[in-house]
């Protein structure tokens, strides 16, 4: 199966957004907007284009539903991918992906360590154990966002890996339809739970139990399930048309959805039965738009080319950046918008190709090893 380019550049809009957020927070992390000035068209139009950059520049958290949807979708695609060529083992399917994941892991926290110009805003003590482990919804208070606060999207993903065969099997069971419905509502009666009913820190709901954000990642499965029936496929090579998800996610349609819908999902935020909703409902129209702008990017080969490779190296990215750009926001701020925006672009850059080297380079070692391990044990 041919890799999907605009998949790969949604994951790295989606990147982008979130290192865009976390510089955004810690520059302007006490700053105030000046008043909206409505005097003249000039200032009124300023007013406006500052006051919807700021509007936006808050949402960039919602990226993260957006990675768990692509999430869910990338992992669902492969693992149809590997059953249909009669290739799916559940025991070589975690070995692939425990590979996948804590080699990175691991080296990102060397990173950290030996890093010039990153902010070490906490202790090396008694809990790197359990954040090496990726354990960190174990004493949550304490752990979950220890050392790298990014880190607490690892623990959550290796709880959807560990529960990821069930999940499968469900949908080929149940059909799509009815495991995507079943997913969400289990996923809505326990945010219910843990946000009315009992409640509990609201880092749990966060990602800290996996299944609290499980409609976003389902969501994602059901997609790629859809996406992958070989009927649309059959249908879209004979006729050269793309099938209707292509459409709607790429043509335009889903990205004004997601645009239109949007207010109404951060109506989600306020109040706490509401809020059940509020993660779902922002991380899909994020999503929606993400890959909405996947679908025009793509046009311009040069730009989906870089697009494309920061998304296919998001995980180093994701991994290491935030404690550069914290260290980076704490020596800039308070800037220009101007300015801002331009250190983010080189330091966006060169984070990027940071990430890249060490993914690519960890990704590289990790291969050369088990072959020399396959070569001994024959």
């Amino acid at each position: 199966m041919k890799r999907l380019l605009w998949i790969d550049i949604a994951k790295g809009l989606a990147i982008c957004f979130v290192v865009y957020f976390h510089f955004f927070r810690t520059v302007f992390e006490y700053y105030e907007p000046p008043p909206a000035d409505w005097s003249s068209v000039i200032a009124g139009t300023i007013s406006f284009l500052r006051g919807a950059w700021w509007e936006i520049s808050g949402l960039g958290f919602h990226a993260v539903g957006a990675f768990i949807i692509l999430s869910g979708w990338t992992l669902m695609e492969s693992t149809v991918r590997h059953a249909q060529l009669g290739e799916l083992r559940w025991t070589g399917w975690y070995r692939a992906r425990f590979i996948r994941l804590y080699p990175m892991y691991w080296v990102a926290h060397i990173v950290y360590f030996v890093s010039p110009f990153v902010a070490r805003l906490e202790p090396i003590d008694g809990r790197l154990v359990l954040s090496l482990l990726g354990l960190r919804f174990i004493n949550i208070e304490m752990n979950f966002m220890y050392l790298n606060a990014a880190w607490w999207y690892f623990s959550m993903l290796i709880q959807f890996y560990l529960i990821f065969p069930l999940l499968y099997w469900a949908a080929q069971k149940w059909g799509t339809w009815t495991f995507l419905i079943a997913a969400c509502a289990l996923g809505f009666f326990v945010r219910y739970l843990m946000l009315v009913v009992w409640p509990q820190n609201g880092l749990w709901v966060l990602g800290g139990l996996a299944i609290c954000r499980l409609p976003e990642f389902a969501l994602g499965m059901a997609l790629a399930a859809w996406h992958s029936k070989p009927a649309l496929k059959h249908r879209s090579e004979s006729n050269g048309s793309t099938n209707p998800a292509d459409w709607f996610l790429l043509r335009g349609a889903g990205l004004v959805t997601g645009v239109i819908l949007y207010p109404l999902a951060l109506q989600l935020y306020d109040n706490g039965i509401a809020y059940v909703f509020c993660d779902f409902g922002t991380g899909t129209c994020c999503f929606l738009v993400i890959v909405g702008l996947a679908g025009i990017i793509s046009r311009f080969a040069g730009f989906a080319k870089i697009l494309g490779i920061v998304g296919i190296y998001s995980y180093g990215l994701y991994l290491i950046h935030q404690p550069y750009v914290i260290w980076l926001g704490l020596k800039i701020r308070p800037q220009p918008v101007f300015a801002f925006l331009f250190i983010f672009l080189i330091a966006l850059a060169i984070l990027s190709a940071w990430g890249t080297i060490l993914e690519k380079g960890t990704n590289a070692v990790v291969n050369k090893l088990l072959i020399r391990r396959k070569a001994v044990a024959s």
